[in-house]
């Protein structure tokens, strides 16, 4: 499109997420009328840490945010991964991407606020509860639950996982329980019992339990993430503190020390769901993107980097299409094999033994599927 094309249109964000905040800031690049529409009062990510590979660190290189991502996070040169007694089984660099060869590792709360703080004052509406989409061919308005209603010429839906934009217009399909449970928490580096030396991520794998140990050094703490078989479906599961010690029995003691040690006030638990990959993402003035589009399980660690790409890829194709609805088409083409098959990689996580252990004669769909 055209620059003066860009500068006309209106583009509504429904998410002030991880996806969300990135399609702003590149969009807003363009020249594009950018608004975001989120639906709590206050953005406050829970959780731990997470990894921004090479090629989502060059993104923000091009959107000239790297810095500002860079002085919160720690650069990574690899990744372990390590029996339950932590003998080694593979150790690899991380996949360069040009110049950028390191993950930094960021605490999700820092990635969020470092995002969100280098979008234009006024850009983010908080409040602003989706109720419906009406899309009109040539754009789409939004109806929300606080009575306010917006036009515009693209609508984004950024929604994550329980997307409206998706389930009113996309698929009804609801999210898949994966049959695990992630336990996720921060913790202070001195009570790590020495187990972080470096800046690199460290996962244990043992039968149905992984544990993650990804280093925050530049705040001096540690995400200490377990990832465990469970059949509880429940979103937000009741756990005890005798039901994580279940799950990392047999691991390195000082693993099963940090579990021990831990204030279940802190610890976000959560079962763990993602979507069957949805057949389009777009109409001719909608698209989905993030979670709303392909949320999938995190044992690749490709969450919020696929979303922070679909927002590269998203006004990639605005620049490079004619119109807004070609622009739409590119965008799925380029990106869905990727998420597709993303998703699927992250279905393979468990081996059929573990699986029949935990749900004898069934499994839960996203349990080694293939969909």
């Amino acid at each position: 499109m055209q620059p003066s094309d860009l500068k006309n249109l209106k583009i509504a964000v429904v998410g002030a997420g991880y996806g969300g905040a990135a399609a702003a800031k590149a969009l807003s690049l363009l020249g594009a009328d950018v608004n975001v529409h989120e639906q709590a009062n206050q953005i406050r990510e829970a959780g731990a840490g997470i990894g921004l590979r090479p090629s989502t660190m060059n993104r923000f290189r091009e959107w000239g945010i790297f810095d500002a991502i860079a002085k919160v996070s720690s650069p990574s040169d690899r990744f372990e991964i390590l029996t339950p007694s932590g003998d080694p089984i593979v150790q690899e660099a991380w996949p360069a991407a040009g110049d950028q060869v390191h993950t930094h590792l960021i605490h999700r709360g820092d990635f969020i606020d470092a995002l969100l703080g280098v979008l234009p004052e006024g850009m983010v509406h908080l409040g602003d509860k989706l109720e419906t989409v009406q899309d009109k061919g040539d754009g789409a308005v939004l109806t929300f639950a606080n009575g306010k209603t917006v036009e515009a010429d693209l609508v984004i839906g950024a929604d994550g996982i329980k997307s409206v934009v998706r389930k009113e217009l996309f698929s009804d399909k609801d999210p898949v329980f994966s049959g695990e449970h992630a336990y996720r928490a921060v913790i202070s580096m001195d009570d790590a019992h020495g187990m972080v030396v470096d800046d690199n991520l460290r996962m244990y794998i043992g039968r149905g339990t992984k544990i993650y140990l990804l280093p925050l050094r530049h705040r001096g703490q540690v995400s200490f993430d377990i990832t465990a078989l469970c059949p509880d479906g429940t979103w937000a599961p009741q756990v005890t503190k005798n039901d994580l010690l279940a799950t990392v029995e047999g691991f390195d003691e000082r693993l099963v020390n940090i579990t021990r040690h831990l204030d279940l006030a802190t610890v976000n638990i959560r079962a763990v769901y993602d979507i069957d990959p949805v057949d389009t993402w777009h109409s001719d003035s909608v698209v989905l993107m993030g979670d709303a589009a392909h949320s999938m399980l995190h044992h690749q660690g490709q969450g919020a980097n696929s979303a922070i790409e679909d927002a590269g890829a998203l006004a990639d194709a605005l620049k490079q299409a004619d119109s807004v609805k070609e622009a739409l088409a590119l965008f799925q083409a380029i990106r869905k094999p990727v998420t597709d098959e993303l998703q699927r990689i992250s279905r393979q996580g468990w081996s059929e033994g573990e699986i029949d252990e935990v749900f004898p004669g069934q499994k839960p769909a996203a349990l080694g599927s293939e969909k």
